[in-house]
């Protein structure tokens, strides 16, 4: 087929799937539309050259493409920066750059295929007094005769004054349509759902005992769902996913820019958010045994633009200074207006944000954790693509947020992807040999033998490791530079600078050494910094000069090694015993707010109470932050480090001798 035409065929290898698509769409939009999974962690934003395709030259007989180089837009000077001269010459191309003008083979590699993110989220070990919004209550009503035909609504509440002493009721508008055929299938016995004492959101024939409710977690890149028993506060089934919104980007940052940019952006993410919702209501619901529609009440918390979005909310204004959040507190509203398919009268509770970067989902720790009834000075850090920071005690509490950017979860570095089977979750470097062992996520074994190991790429629990060993291993040095005079195999340098091999290709899935690189050191001493100057501003707001505690929260604080992350200085000194993590926190504190009514109204309360600090207003914000690029630091001292960085007093001298 010509170019300019108005229809084009892509064949894409190895799925062989093939469709007529529109000229001028990506490489990234045609795989979308025949659902061929291309990784690309940036959302399509050219910044993080995991989507790379090999265009195949020649006739495929089975479809009768004829498939040209031509066929496609020039490189673009993202595709010249991240492709080396060698992928250029052999047909590489980013398929979130490259515009398709004719027909097309397209063959994506086994490293730039999507796979399925391994979630822990599961459901901690919460202690909460049970007062959910929704109890249900059982009656026998007296049969309407032809000398008492008061209407069914009003024969209910007056039964359910009579023995419940419950007043001033109103009922949902489906539950009234319904309740004449429900009254009449129980034989005038009924069970009804009262939501918050005030109003009944349900009627179903007989005696119901048990009642259910869903807390939902929605993170940038994962999203978690916890199926309760409202009378016993017990979970009993649960369900997670990759946010179906990262293919619209893989950041805060990115969706905002692709809600603002694209006309139906936000109507698009919207619907993706809601459809992935209600698919996890309905594994939990089948695992539990139960209909969906017995789901009677909905917690659900998430930062301020997954919020938004969630709500369909334009999420715009949050990528604009002062970055104000339509609202700030709680909000009540039926499931049904946004969608969900749960329960017809149920409700959602959706809980109150900070600012425009810390949101319902650090609402959630903070009231699972409670740090305002602590006397100890604690740090609560919850890190993905944005890291959202606490701390303080029972007399003041400060937040903040930091942009820590996705490396910590893969992206921006070379060899990074998700935490999926294959990824390199942990590792060792021999101090002595420099010789590596390392994990790979979905192998039983944990140590590496060749040809058994299969790595396909570096996570970020993994590449946190890899850089703190490469640091202890005298590999790097406090500044992050790679010391070329380390007489090692594995260090060598090559076209974009050093870089350090990890997994040999023979160790590998993809055939290609993975390695770290200049840039990766670079990018996580961007990511850690961040944090490190958050957590050091944070600190001075509160006149301290050390922590007591540092808690991480999150499934990235589950993963991560503590250990490695002290040694690249991703957090204040602190003992390592009161070093620890919580699970997802967030997940718990939808939990918490699902199963007691109090609850929610605590979180307004501490939401407005607790200080925000805008890190970027801060005068000496980049003075800070350039010292927390260092390992560990370019200044702070770490006494608990000591066993590990005998000659870091000596090293910071010399450093700042240099």
């Amino acid at each position: 087929m010509s170019k300019g035409s108005g229809q084009v065929k892509v064949f894409f290898l190895p799925s062989e799937r093939c469709a007529d698509i529109v000229s001028g769409k990506s490489i990234r939009q045609a795989a979308r539309e025949l659902d061929v999974g291309i990784e690309g962690l940036c959302g399509g934003e050219g910044t993080c050259g995991k989507c790379k395709v090999r265009i195949e030259e020649g006739i495929s007989p089975r479809y009768g493409i004829e498939s040209r180089m031509e066929n496609l837009s020039p490189l673009t000077k993202t595709e010249k920066k991240l492709l080396t001269s060698g992928q250029q010459r052999d047909g590489y191309r980013l398929a979130c750059q490259a515009r398709i003008r004719g027909d097309i083979i397209v063959s994506v590699p086994e490293e730039s295929r999507q796979v399925n993110q391994i979630v822990r989220k599961a459901a901690g070990d919460i202690t909460v007094e049970l007062k959910p919004a929704v109890r249900k209550y059982c009656v026998e009503l007296k049969p309407a005769t032809l000398d008492d035909a008061l209407g069914d609504w009003e024969r209910l509440q007056a039964e359910l004054k009579k023995r419940f002493k419950l007043v001033n009721l109103t009922i949902d508008y489906r539950a009234l349509r319904s309740l004449q055929r429900v009254v009449r299938q129980g034989n005038w016995r009924i069970t009804v759902s009262l939501w918050m004492g005030r109003e009944v959101i349900g009627v179903e024939p007989g005696v119901v005992e048990n009642s259910y409710g869903l807390a939902v977690d929605i993170g940038t890149t994962t999203v978690a769902a916890y199926l309760c028993r409202l009378s016993t506060g017990d979970v009993i089934a649960t369900d997670s996913m990759v946010n179906p919104q990262v293919s619209y980007g893989e950041d805060v940052i990115a969706r905002i820019n692709y809600a603002m940019t694209c006309k139906e952006g936000l109507e698009v993410m919207n619907r993706a958010i809601i459809r992935g919702i209600n698919d996890l209501a309905g594994k939990t619901a089948a695992r539990a045994g139960i209909k969906r529609s017995a789901i009677a009440d909905m917690a659900v918390v998430g930062n301020t633009c997954m919020h938004h979005i969630f709500l369909g909310i334009d999420p715009g204004y949050l990528g604009q200074s002062p970055f104000p959040p339509a609202l700030h507190r709680s909000l009540d509203i039926k499931a049904r207006e946004l969608g969900l398919r749960i329960a017809p009268g149920a409700y959602l509770h959706v809980l109150p944000v900070e600012a425009g970067f810390v949101g319902a989902d650090n609402v959630g720790v903070l009231i699972v954790e409670e740090p305002y009834r602590q006397d100890d000075m604690v740090m609560i850090i919850d890190v993905g693509t944005n890291g959202e920071l606490i701390m303080g005690n029972r007399d003041r509490l400060v937040s903040a947020s930091c942009a820590t950017g996705p490396a910590f979860e893969g992206a921006e570095i070379r060899y990074g992807m998700r935490a999926a089977p294959g990824a390199i979750e942990k590792g060792l470097i021999d101090p002595d040999t420099r010789e590596v062992r390392f994990k790979v996520i979905g192998k039983d074994g944990g140590n590496t033998e060749l040809d058994q190991v299969g790595a396909g790429g570096i996570c970020g629990s993994g590449i946190i490791d890899a850089v703190a060993q490469l640091f202890l291993a005298g590999v790097i040095d406090r500044t992050g530079r790679f010391n070329t005079d380390v007489d090692t195999i594995r260090l060598r340098k090559a076209e974009g600078g050093p870089e350090f091999v990890i997994a040999w290709a023979g160790e590998t899935s993809i055939g290609q050494d993975i390695v770290v690189c200049q840039q990766d050191v670079r990018n996580i001493q961007l990511a850690k910094g961040a944090v490190y100057a958050g957590a050091k501003l944070m600190m001075r707001r509160l006149g301290i000069d050390k922590l007591d505690k540092i808690i991480l929260a999150g499934a990235f604080g589950i993963c991560i090694d503590k250990e490695s992350a002290s040694v690249i200085g991703m957090f204040p000194d602190c003992a390592q015993e009161e070093v620890y993590a919580v699970g997802n926190a967030a997940g718990d504190g939808a939990r918490i707010a699902l199963l007691n009514v109090d609850k929610r109204v605590e979180a307004d309360r501490r939401a407005r109470e607790i200080e925000y600090l805008e890190l970027t207003v801060a005068p000496d914000f980049g003075e800070v932050f350039t010292r927390a690029m260092w390992f560990p630091n370019m200044e702070d001292s770490f006494p608990h480090l000591k066993h590990l960085l005998p000659g870091f007093k000596q090293g910071l001298a010399k450093g700042r001798e240099g």
